[in-house]
């Protein structure tokens, strides 16, 4: 049971990050984040990356491997 409220609490921060992320993008006028100028150095963009990352280790670390 307690597998299940990490994989929510994840999942969660996943959805919100990924709202966030387009939010931003409506507000760029941008489809993708690759037509943004701000591509390389976005906070935005980088917090929503981190957050696919934890929720597919669901927060145990290690690289990506693939």
């Amino acid at each position: 049971m307690n597998n299940e409220v990490s994989l929510d609490e994840w999942e969660l921060a996943l959805k919100q990050k990924k709202k966030e992320l387009e939010t931003c993008q409506q507000k760029n006028q941008v489809k993708s984040c690759l037509d943004c100028s701000k591509l390389l150095n976005c906070e935005t963009r980088e917090a929503y990356v981190h957050a696919v990352y934890n929720s597919m280790n669901k927060g145990a670390g290690g690289g990506f491997e693939f």
